[in-house]
């Protein structure tokens, strides 16, 4: 389940990395927090599944769900989203940096003495 994750994460998001784990800190980020928080479960259960001692203390229909979750999540996504969210993301910080350079502006202006 870890692995069919990762790889739709590295193919609708672009995101490299070794296993869901690595995908997760290079770019879990991108993902929704609930999204992320489901596939950090999933990436800390194929751990323990991998310890035969852990493997019967996992919760089975637990990571059923966050499997379900991040693939539903993951498969809606679409060459076209990633480009909206990219470019919404551009401009966020574009208009930002605009509203920090205004009031930049109208502080000088003010203490110059000028408004």
């Amino acid at each position: 389940m870890a692995d069919r994750v990762a790889a739709l994460m590295e193919e609708r998001l672009g995101i490299a990395g070794q296993g869901l784990g690595g995908k997760l800190d290079t770019g879990g980020r991108r993902l929704p927090r609930r999204i992320r928080r489901e596939a950090e479960y999933l990436a800390q259960a194929a751990r323990k599944a991998a310890d035969p001692a852990q493997l019967a203390q996992l919760d089975h229909p637990r990571i059923a769900r966050a499997y379900d979750v991040c693939v539903t999540h993951l498969s809606r996504i679409g060459p076209l989203g990633r480009y909206r969210s990219t470019l919404m993301a551009v401009f966020g910080r574009a208009s930002v940096n605009l509203l920090i350079l205004a009031a930049i502006v109208v502080g000088v202006l003010l203490w110059r003495g000028l408004i």
